[in-house]
């Protein structure tokens, strides 16, 4: 058991002075450094509505020159840091977005979520449309999986003549707590490399703190919200006409369009196949049986690239030349995967960046070592900077990039577990109060057709909730693992 007292305390890598550090700078300048930058970064995206990308660049440079670094080198421990992060984490973003966008393309999504629909009565449409958002949500980036889905909610609202917000909220809660939570998300990839987390023992225990917060701020949460706000069942589906239940390329005159939709069973193995992979590689760590053939074998297949390469390759297949599609077709829509991620890489590389100059200035150092004295909780500290930075921001990915970043030292002396815990409790709070600084608020506003007030009422009570209920479950694990 975590004496979580203990998991507060100084640790001795920072009780002495880093070799390595960039700046001799005392701790008043560092802190003043690390207010700064910060603050640079939140008026730049906030005010100026700067790309994060940008912003982060500069907050870097401006905190590197504030803690001590000569301007010369002030961008040094940034370009490390970005060229590290892409390395560790750009190429497992690359894989998820190819198997995305051949679940997508192939119908395999549709096929998912029809079979889970068709099975399901309208009392339990909530439950259904929370588990549709949970399953296909895991290889997708959590604006795909929104642009997905919601045609869909709507579609099941207007069918069913039920509230948008019924089906909705269980929808998107499935969709932000695998975006805050669950590998192979880019945020908690990102905060995995910067604390040194296990990615095998973040997942599973992902997946844990996942159900529980899905469910109380989904299904059970959706129900009180729509009476608060009623909304009629929509009239006409944004986007999205009525599908005939045929292959997804009929009646569409898309001549690129697979011949057949893969299998239910088909689209949820390759979905759960990097899953299981990176799951049986920390059974093996765990039960130490990682020198055995098997077990190296079992290594080897779950370590996070070689697993979603392996789900890359069959993805391939299940989504490609399985379902009618030419060779030349599958590797068209591959090439065509990667442009929506550019974006999204560069704010992971740029965040990956900022937190080396946190390092090597020594001002992560210093923060962590004022938070340490306050005698929070690390899991709660961990949170409370990714809450801060995300209503500040209204990125979850910086907000992330941030607190991983202030958080590192810290996670230095602490067990694996409770360095997979840390992540997660980083994870919860970066999804906390979306509000009108966050793009997803406008996007669900739109979609549903609702006033900024009932926004307020539904989309960002519920990430508020499900942020609460994420971090509340992390910190009773972290008691009693």
């Amino acid at each position: 058991m975590l004496d979580l007292v203990a998991a507060t305390a100084l640790p001795a890598a920072l009780q002495a002075a880093d070799p390595e550090r960039t700046t001799d700078a005392g701790t008043t300048q560092l802190v003043v450094a690390a207010v700064v930058g910060i603050a640079v970064i939140i008026v730049l995206i906030v005010w100026l509505k700067l790309h994060p990308f940008l912003a982060l660049t500069l907050g870097s440079a401006v905190m590197a020159i504030v803690a001590g670094v000569d301007y010369v080198s002030a961008f040094d421990s940034y370009t490390t840091g970005i060229g590290e992060t892409v390395a560790g984490v750009g190429t497992l973003i690359a894989l998820g977005a190819i198997i995305g966008k051949l679940l997508i393309d192939s119908g395999g999504a549709d096929q998912v979520v029809d079979t889970i629909l068709a099975k399901t009565g309208t009392k339990r449409l909530p439950w259904a449309m929370a588990l549709a958002a949970f399953v296909i949500g895991i290889p997708l980036f959590f604006e795909v999986g929104v642009v997905l889905l919601i045609p869909v909610v709507m579609l099941v609202a207007r069918r069913s003549k039920v509230s948008p917000i019924l089906v909705g909220i269980p929808a998107l809660a499935g969709l932000s707590a695998l975006h805050g939570l669950i590998p192979p998300h880019p945020g908690p990839l990102l905060a995995i490399d910067a604390l040194g987390a296990n990615l095998g023992l973040t997942l599973g225990f992902g997946l844990i703190v996942a159900i529980p917060t899905v469910i109380i701020s989904g299904p059970l949460l959706a129900r009180p919200l729509a009476r608060w706000v009623p909304l009629d069942p929509p009239e006409t589906i944004l986007g999205v006409g009525e599908r005939s239940g045929g292959g997804p390329g009929e009646g569409s005159g898309d001549d690129d369009a697979p011949a057949r939709r893969p299998s239910f069973a088909a689209s949820i193995a390759v979905i759960l196949l990097p899953v299981v992979l990176m799951l049986l590689r920390t059974v093996v760590d765990v039960a130490e049986v990682d020198d055995s053939t098997v077990g190296k074998l079992l290594v080897f297949v779950g370590t996070p690239l070689v697993a979603l390469l392996i789900t890359s390759l069959v993805a391939l297949v299940v989504f490609g030349t399985a379902v009618g599609r030419t060779r030349q077709q599958v590797s068209d829509l591959v090439g065509s995967s990667f442009a929506p991620i550019a974006g999204i890489l560069l704010i992971v590389g740029a965040g990956g960046g900022f937190k080396q100059t946190l390092v090597d200035t020594g001002v992560g150092d210093v923060v962590a070592s004022g938070i340490a004295d306050w005698g929070i909780p690390v899991l709660l500290a961990g949170w409370l900077v990714a809450v801060l930075i995300r209503v500040a921001t209204g990125s979850a990915t910086v907000a992330t990039i941030t607190a991983a970043g202030i958080m590192a030292p810290l996670a230095g002396d602490l067990t694996d577990t409770h360095a997979a815990l840390l992540v997660l409790a980083i994870g919860a709070g970066s999804v906390f109060l979306s509000h009108v600084n966050d793009a997803g608020f406008w996007l669900v506003k739109e979609y549903f057709g609702m006033t900024v007030g009932q926004t307020f009422k539904t989309w960002s009570l519920m990430e508020t909730v499900l942020s609460v209920t994420a971090i509340v479950v992390v910190m009773i694990l972290g008691v009693v693992v």
